[in-house]
């Protein structure tokens, strides 16, 4: 781990020293969530929240970052824990930090035993270092290719190596028009592998596209998953009901309901503007994986499962 980020780590590992920090007091009002009703649908007790993020300009952004939300807080996310009727949740590091996860690990241990997180690592991460990490929580590593430049995909074979000893998995963000040129990389992981935000499968094309298509490949190999999240990112026709993505959504969900999950994307920090409202989400997924049985697999076994909850 580079030196500025192994400093970073240590302090997090020991007593999350923020010194001279600011305070992250700042649009403490804001919930990041469009609306204010609950869902229709009623969760399943002891759904987890596979997808979220927490901002907090107490710690230092990365040089260079692209994404620089304002904070989004501990305290927010609890408002629309409570709204949705969820209590779980897994914190992932978002492409600002780089590969500092203090606030990830920070809020791991603020949510108590009812979180776990994904962390951002490169090359120079060491075996102590990877340990402590799951110690702290951490039960995945982030590839963001759209994004972030600290972890290219020249590292992502060798991490998965030092990762799966662990039982830890590749949690991949990517535009799914270069999913086909990565397919022989992510075949060959020996971790498990999630594919975020319903593949990125690029619209209108969607289950013609030759990226569904690779997707498809993938999850039939038995070790790919797929997370529920983020319905507005790729639409071309919009919420409510994102009827372009439906069809992607739907298909992935008959191939493979036991390898997927879901998540919020909250606060949705690609989103400028008005934020999609949370609720209509949920009740949206939920419509989509149908079967009772399969909604308390997508929302509560999968995850449970595949981020050592229980």
């Amino acid at each position: 781990m580079r030196s500025t980020n192994r400093r970073h780590f240590l302090q997090t590992m020991g007593a999350l020293t923020l010194a001279g920090a600011l305070p992250a007091t700042a649009f403490a009002d804001e919930t990041w969530s469009g609306g204010s009703a609950s869902p229709a649908f009623r969760l399943p007790d002891g759904a987890i929240d596979c997808h979220m993020h927490i901002y907090d300009d107490r710690f230092p952004v990365a040089p260079g970052t692209k994404l620089r939300p304002a904070n989004a807080t501990i305290a927010q996310y609890r408002q629309l824990q409570k709204r949705l009727g969820m209590h779980r949740n897994v914190v992932v590091t978002p492409s600002t930090y780089g590969t500092d996860n203090r606030v990830t690990l920070n809020a791991i241990k603020e949510f108590g035993g009812h979180a776990r997180g994904v962390a951002v690592v490169d090359t120079t991460v060491s075996d102590d270092e990877l340990r402590a990490l799951d110690q702290g929580g951490i039960r995945a590593i982030r590839f963001n290719l759209s994004l972030s430049s600290v972890t290219p995909v020249e590292m992502l074979a060798p991490l998965a190596a030092r990762i799966a000893p662990l039982g830890w998995h590749v949690e991949l963000v990517v535009g799914g028009e270069h999913l086909p040129e990565l397919e022989t990389k992510l075949a060959n992981l020996p971790c498990p592998l999630v594919i975020d935000h319903i593949g990125h499968i690029p619209q209108p094309d969607g289950l013609k596209s030759d990226a569904f298509r690779t997707a498809q490949r993938l999850v039939d190999k038995g070790n790919t998953w797929i997370t529920l999240s983020g319905a507005y990112i790729d639409t071309k026709t919009g919420a409510p009901g994102f009827d372009d993505v439906a069809p992607v959504a739907k298909a992935f969900i008959g191939m493979a309901p036991e390898r997927m999950i879901w998540g919020t994307d909250w606060p949705h920090p690609s989103v400028k503007g008005a934020k999609p409202d949370d609720a209509n989400l949920v009740d949206v997924f939920a419509d989509w994986i149908g079967k009772p049985e399969r909604q308390r697999m997508v929302f509560v076994t999968n995850p449970a499962k595949l981020y050592r909850f229980d």
